[in-house]
């Protein structure tokens, strides 16, 4: 056991001497009330540690004791449905204990050593494992089979197993390794937080995540096993985007991380997604929902640890075959923690007072994204991807987090106050959003939703882009001034916006749309567009095309239930020929 005394105290940051055979990124117990902190920097004996919890109290030559072991995660059946702090206590757990406030030096093991779950052997005795094998199952929640794997690094053969119910430390099987020795296996395991979990190769994402998000899923995709980031200003919407994703995205389970958000945003996401409903599986929405809750009024050090925390639950369940999506709200967040440390620790500062690492510690969570063939004897195939909301002060995209986070995700989604102050959601601006992935995903929309996919999704935002040069020019000189060209153009691009592109998140139909229905919406509003032009040349007015009552059939096709769409877009496609044909028979010249 090694042991130092405080030599300074500055906020969450603390220098101990007498610390010379400590290891970086060590966990400590600091003071009288063992507050839990991690060596981030060594100078000869003494070492700087940040700690995870609130500072007040200690004082110089007060106790620092290593532990000799990383800043660590617990990992087993029991972590979906959980609520955990920034270093993965259990919330709900602490507060039935120790009351609504958390009390400093609490040590609550993040599973349930009392539980016991109904284990199932997947191998027998005798066979040859390695790591990442499968060993044995439990059902851990409705959605979500719970895989046991065999530790990364070990191999050998199972010379014991049980089958039937156990707590999490208690030994299911016993594994005789090369070397002759036995080694116990329990359902607990335990994973360093700043170490990515091995993996066998890393493969190129082919299909989308899709999200029934209209603006997402058809400008914008994001591929399973990708990195996106949301960016926008206060009141844009980026909690509401990222509940939506964590609600309809076709993923086995998604890791949500409130880092330094709000206490009133972070109670909203602790009521509302026990009560919110799977599309999936029609239960509870935490049935396949794990929650890291860090609020802005807890220790800013432990922001930093919480996405850590929540990257690593998420690979470990990835490892099992999963589809998994992290969603951290927010990074601005997580980077003024780093910006705090690295000030009181007379580091030289970067941009804006942030460190000169922060691309580097940024590109290190993202880069533990991505869709991976498992460790383990078969070929599994999982992804984990990664979406990061941002938070630039006023909306200035130009700052460093978001500058430095553009610089490695590879989907765009920027938000816009405007959008959202005129109730258009998702708020997202098509004119400055983007996607790396477009082109990588046109053989899976190809092969499963149409050969033209990609094609009618180019057009929509090439008009959308027409739209905004074309609205420059009615500022300075009027609609008259227009081409009837131009005018219809116009025409599309409002359909576009308010049929397409704005959903309605409280009406069923509209919620979540299909790729199949998106397609039907984007097929309809682009043959509209194609029916007035070949009108126009016929010598129709466009304000009585614009007039005609199959505009509002159409804004309310994006409603209509999807097991209707394909016979109703039938009947709208035959209701424009016909008023059509009648307005040009009504006035032919």
């Amino acid at each position: 056991m090694i042991e130092g005394r405080i030599l300074k105290v500055s906020g969450p940051l603390v220098i101990a001497e007498g610390m010379r055979n400590a290891n970086m990124f060590d966990v400590v117990r600091v003071g009288e009330a063992r507050l839990i902190g991690e060596i981030i920097e060594m100078h000869g004996d003494r070492a700087s540690i940040q700690v995870y919890e609130e500072t007040a109290g200690l004082g110089r030559g007060d106790r620092v004791i290593s532990t000799g072991a990383p800043l660590s995660v617990e990992l087993g059946p029991g972590l979906i449905q959980s609520i955990y702090d920034g270093i993965q206590r259990p919330l709900e757990t602490m507060r039935v204990k120790y009351g609504p406030n958390i009390i400093k030096g609490i040590d609550e093991p993040a599973l349930d050593r009392s539980k016991r779950w109904y284990f199932e052997p997947a191998v027998s005795y005798g066979m040859e494992v390695t790591g990442g094998d499968v060993f044995g199952t439990v059902q851990e929640s409705g959605a979500i089979r719970h895989k046991l794997l065999i530790p990364p690094g070990l191999s050998g053969t199972i010379a014991e197993i049980h089958t039937g119910h156990f707590t999490v430390t208690d030994t299911v099987a016993q594994l005789r390794l090369p070397s002759g020795e036995i080694m116990p296996l329990c359902m607990l395991q335990r994973w360093p937080v700043r170490r990515a979990r091995p993996i066998r190769e890393k493969l190129a994402p082919t299909e989308p995540l899709i999200s029934g998000q209209r603006t997402i899923d058809a400008l914008f995709p994001l591929a399973k096993g990708g990195t996106a980031c949301v960016p926008g200003p206060f009141g844009s919407g980026k909690t509401v985007v990222q509940h939506q994703l964590a609600k309809w995205s076709d993923v086995d389970l998604v890791v949500y991380i409130g880092c330094g958000e709000r206490g009133n945003e972070m109670t909203d996401v602790l009521r509302e997604f026990p009560e919110l409903v799977d599309p999936r599986t029609g239960k509870s929405l935490m049935e396949r929902t794990i929650l890291i809750a860090n609020t802005s009024d807890m220790p800013v050090a432990a922001r930093e640890a919480s996405i850590y925390t929540g990257i690593t639950i998420a690979e470990y369940y990835r490892d099992m075959g999963y589809d998994v999506a992290v969603i951290a709200d927010s990074t601005s967040r997580w980077a003024e923690a780093l910006r705090e440390m690295s000030g009181r620790l007379e580091e030289m500062p970067g941009e804006e007072g942030y460190p000169a690492y922060l691309t580097s510690r940024l590109a290190q969570f993202y880069e533990r994204a991505g869709k991976v063939h498992c460790l383990g004897s078969d070929t599994r195939t999982a992804s984990l991807t990664a979406v990061g909301a941002v938070s630039p002060q006023g909306g200035d995209i130009s700052e460093p987090v978001t500058q430095a986070t553009l610089r490695i995700v590879k989907v765009f989604w920027g938000l816009d106050s405007a959008l959202a102050y005129a109730r258009h959601f998702p708020a997202i601006n098509w004119l400055n959003s983007y996607s790396l992935y477009r082109d990588r995903l046109n053989d899976w929309f190809a092969a499963r939703v149409a050969p033209d996919w990609m094609a009618k999704t180019g057009e929509l935002l090439r008009i959308l882009q027409t739209e905004s040069e074309l609205q420059e020019i009615v500022k300075l000189v009027g609609m008259d001034a227009l081409s009837a060209d131009d005018r219809i153009t116009l025409e599309t691009a409002r359909s576009i916006r308010e049929d397409f592109l704005q959903q309605n998140a409280f009406m069923t139909d509209d919620a979540y749309t299909q790729a199949g229905k998106m397609y039907g919406l984007m097929s309809l509003i682009l043959s509209f567009d194609q029916k007035m032009r070949g009108a126009v040349a016929k010598g129709a007015e466009i304000n009585a095309l614009a007039d005609l009552p199959v505009r509002e059939a159409i804004g309310r096709a994006k409603s209509i239930p999807f097991a209707e769409f394909r016979d109703k877009c039938a009947e709208i496609e035959a209701e424009a020929d016909q008023q059509i044909t009648a307005l040009l028979a009504a006035d032919p010249a």
